[in-house]
């Protein structure tokens, strides 16, 4: 009885977790069918509508969401996980890991994982401001005067967008999984509807006709492929939520929903093509005549909003986790859920994406042109996730070294194939991808160094702790009743904030406990691993936290599970002191001196490592220091 309980309970987990995976992995490639073939005929591309051309697009499209999709990201990819995790800063940690810090890959793995990760940030503005954009656009087709309100009305609804977000999607988060369904139904309906009037149009799934388009057209099919990826967009958003979702609800809801209803709406909109070549300005709101246009436009913005949530929630991840391996200066973390920790809002990030969203959409002014920025971004990021993955199967994993040449190379090729096209648009609107990802490689990188030279100048001037306690205790100071807590860095030696309260005070309290915590480069560690305590004798305590980049950095927290330890807390009895560095640029340093100018202002406007580890603002104590980089 018992075993059919659990068989039906975790058949009912996995049936929600798919309907959860439809709405929140699928929002990004499941609305590309607004905008793809829209824009693969656009006239700049130099691409002629005629019906060789056509099913040749329609068969690339097809065969592109087989092989990219379905082959190496879904069946694939989702097997190179770093514990459960996906993303491509959980594969830059996996490869990292994967060969010795002394390898002379690890570096340029290091710097490949950025650069990825800074290509999904141009990624994730583009996201919203296509999507939402794409979807207003059917006001056009309904009546053409309505036209000077797309771009305005897209502003309004991205604005309200980003407002929100500081609420959380714990409300509304539950409907995302049924929008989407009813979505991809549509999709499928309205291809089906177009397949029957033109069923000749199912040629199109013989890869020959892929081929004989590329090789009939050549440049200007090469050209092409910078648009056909827009019908991939999203492939990156299913790994990086794999954490959330697991594999097999990930799995399900590809095969059984998306792959389905995107392959039979392509089809659809080529059969409407071929028997109605007028509509090729926006084929996917002609699909059922003018009587839909304003519906589809309803649900297309319900869906669109979706697929923006995905990305800016995968922005805020991103940068957790960015933070927690060093890459980016702490920032103001707020959790929208009580009970889901991976619901968070980061105010920096959100407001400063929509500025970039906003400017994208009044720059760029339709989906079309903003195309030509969308592919560089997506397709970069794929090139890297491919690259990162040889090093995770063959270094990591062993495989046999043929098998996994093989297989990257083959991905590869398709990967730069679609990369070099895009490439061709940087001038049309790539830029604005490389630029936003320049900026964030900037910026991580900066950070990243300016935290190695602020290690290494501690390191040089660091007094070892154990030698410092054993002459301190000589002659002791007066103890007084309570626990000071020491936040200290691996390179502290002794924290600097007992070096000054000795100085100022003369005094310490009766008990001292020196808190490092370690981030590790896998996204979980288990609450039994996490804490370590050694005792330094005195009353002294060295407390050793071990976490994932994916976990939540709370003392409080681990105050609570050194209870259970023996090491007990009285949270009002308790004082933290925490160095508060002030960073100087100095000439002739580790760094050029805009970038060490860059990383001060950074430092200089960090919250507190008070606010990032959760530590009651009333216990702490703050002592300036001074380091020069």
């Amino acid at each position: 009885m018992s075993t059919s309980l659990n068989l039906q309970h975790k058949k009912s987990s996995v049936a929600a977790l798919t309907l959860a995976a439809v709405g929140i992995v699928y929002g990004d490639i499941g609305t590309s069918p607004l905008y793809t073939l829209q824009t693969v005929f656009e006239k700049e591309h130099g691409l002629s509508f005629n019906p060789a051309n056509l099913f040749g697009v329609i068969s690339l499209i097809f065969w592109g969401l087989t092989i990219i999709v379905a082959i190496k990201y879904v069946t694939l990819i989702l097997r190179a996980n770093n514990r459960g995790e996906g993303g491509i800063m959980a594969l830059m940690a996996l490869a990292l890991t994967s060969v010795p810090k002394g390898s002379r890959w690890y570096v340029p793995l290091m710097i490949m994982g950025l650069f990825g990760a800074a290509l999904f940030y141009g990624d994730s503005v583009i996201t919203p401001a296509i999507s939402v954009l794409s979807a207003i656009e059917g006001l056009e087709v309904a009546t053409p005067a309505l036209k000077a309100y797309v771009v305005p009305l897209t502003v309004v609804v991205l604005i309200v967008l980003y407002s929100v977000q500081s609420r959380g999607t714990g409300g509304i988060g539950k409907w995302f999984g049924p929008t989407m369904v009813v979505w991809f139904l549509v999709l499928a309906v309205m291809g089906v509807i177009n397949i029957m009037k033109a069923p000749q149009i199912l040629a199109a799934l013989n890869p020959w006709f892929a081929f004989a388009f590329l090789n009939h057209n050549r440049l200007t099919a090469f050209i092409a492929l910078g648009a056909v990826v827009l019908a991939f967009t999203g492939a990156e958003a299913l790994y990086a939520d794999m954490g959330h979702f697991g594999k097999k609800p990930i799995r399900l809801a590809w095969f059984l929903l998306a792959f389905p209803a995107l392959s039979l709406n392509y089809l659809g909109q080529g059969g409407l093509l071929l028997s109605d070549p007028s509509t090729v300005d926006n084929p996917f709101y002609h699909q059922l005549g003018p009587w839909s246009i304003y519906p589809l436009i309803i649900l297309a913005t319900a869906a669109t909003i979706i697929a923006s949530q995905a990305t800016i929630s995968g922005a805020f991840s991103m940068t957790r986790e960015s933070i927690a391996l060093g890459f980016m200066p702490r920032m103001k973390i707020i959790h929208t859920s009580s009970s889901e920790i991976g619901q968070i809002y980061i105010p920096a990030v959100n407001w400063m994406q929509l500025i970039a969203v906003l400017l994208a959409v009044i720059g760029f002014g339709s989906s079309s042109s903003l195309g030509a920025a969308y592919g560089i971004a997506v397709t970069g990021t794929m090139t890297v996730t491919t690259t990162l993955t040889f090093f995770v199967i063959f270094y990591g994993w062993k495989y046999n070294i043929v098998l996994s040449w093989l297989a990257t190379v083959f991905f590869l090729v398709i990967d730069l194939a679609f990369f070099s096209a895009n490439a061709l648009k940087i001038t049309h609107g790539g830029w604005f991808p490389l630029s936003l990802g320049a900026t964030v490689f900037t910026i991580m990188a900066t950070w990243k160094r300016g935290r190695q030279l602020v290690f290494e100048n501690l390191q040089k001037h660091a007094i070892p702790l154990e030698d410092f306690l054993q002459s301190l205790f000589i002659a002791p100071p007066v103890r007084v009743p309570g626990t000071s807590i020491f936040l200290r860095s691996e390179s502290d030696g002794v924290p600097h904030a007992l070096l000054h309260n000795l100085s100022h005070n003369k005094i310490i309290h009766e008990r001292l406990v020196f808190l490092t915590v370690h981030i590790i480069e896998v996204p979980w560690v288990a609450p039994s691993d996490q804490i370590r305590i050694r005792d330094l004798g005195h009353a002294c305590y060295q407390l050793d936290v071990t976490l994932g980049f994916k976990d939540e950095p709370n003392v409080p927290k681990v105050m609570a599970m050194c209870n259970q330890l023996g090491l007990e807390f009285e949270m009002m009895e308790t004082s933290f002191f925490i160095a508060r560095q002030t960073l100087i640029a100095t000439l002739g340093g580790g760094m050029a001196q805009w970038r060490e100018h860059l990383f001060v202002a950074m430092a200089r406007n960090a919250p507190s490592a008070a606010d990032y580890y959760r530590i009651p603002p009333n216990r702490v104590i703050e002592l300036g220091t001074q380091v020069e980089i």
